[in-house]
């Protein structure tokens, strides 16, 4: 005896259909943030650990940018005692852009006190320039932006690097994200040394230099 089929009504039917996929989206919520914050986790602790391999505290890595100016990898370092610095270039005219993060705070009677860039015993000149210092001195200005407890100053050649220029970089100097410190920071892993093979060293012994000297000399 065949059985005949019972159909439930479409208009039954559709919402259940929309509570299951509601339901599944629902499961696939939770675990997706988790993911991203493990992601982002190691993702943080790989900029610290660069940044601690240079000797650098990792909140005051920063990075920035400017039309035309490239990034000088090997000016990326340490300043003082656990600040940073680094070097753009342009390619076009040859004039330099620096970065430099240091602890501290710059007011409006220290300001002329502090040179500008790396230029020291130099008089200084200070402009507030809305929340920023924009400072001049040596041939060189630079816009110095407070933080909570450092001070982001970008400098360059006052007849090379135009004013508002300098002011862009300046403003927009922020902590990297993960690709960004890949392409700031040199990786924390040293690299594999190759050992250097010494031709005066002889193959028995003790394996000390051979210092004889041949006969006239």
């Amino acid at each position: 005896m065949i059985r005949p089929t019972r159909v439930l009504p479409v208009l039954l039917l559709a919402p259940l259909l929309l509570t299951a996929c509601g339901s599944e989206k629902a499961d696939a919520g939770p675990s997706a943030g988790v993911s991203a914050s493990v992601t982002e986790a190691a993702d943080r602790g790989e900029l610290d650990a660069r940044a601690q391999a240079l000797g650098v505290a990792p909140e005051l890595v920063y990075v920035t940018e400017a039309p035309g100016f490239t990034l000088v990898r090997q000016s990326v370092g340490v300043l003082g005692d656990d600040g940073f610095t680094a070097t753009w270039v342009s390619h076009e005219t040859g004039a330099h852009l620096r970065l430099f993060v240091d602890r501290g705070a710059i007011t409006e009677g220290a300001c002329p006190e502090q040179p500008v860039g790396d230029m020291s015993g130099e008089r200084t000149i200070c402009e507030r320039d809305g929340d920023v210092w924009y400072r001049t001195g040596a041939g060189r200005h630079e816009y110095a932006v407070p933080e909570e407890g450092h001070v982001v100053r970008v400098s360059g050649e006052t007849d090379a690097v135009p004013r508002d220029v300098l002011r862009e970089a300046a403003l927009g100097a922020h902590r990297p994200d993960a690709s960004e410190a890949a392409a700031l920071l040199p990786s924390a892993e040293p690299a594999p040394g190759t050992p250097v093979e010494r031709g005066d060293l002889p193959s028995f012994g003790d394996g000390a230099p051979d210092n004889n000297v041949d006969v006239g000399g």
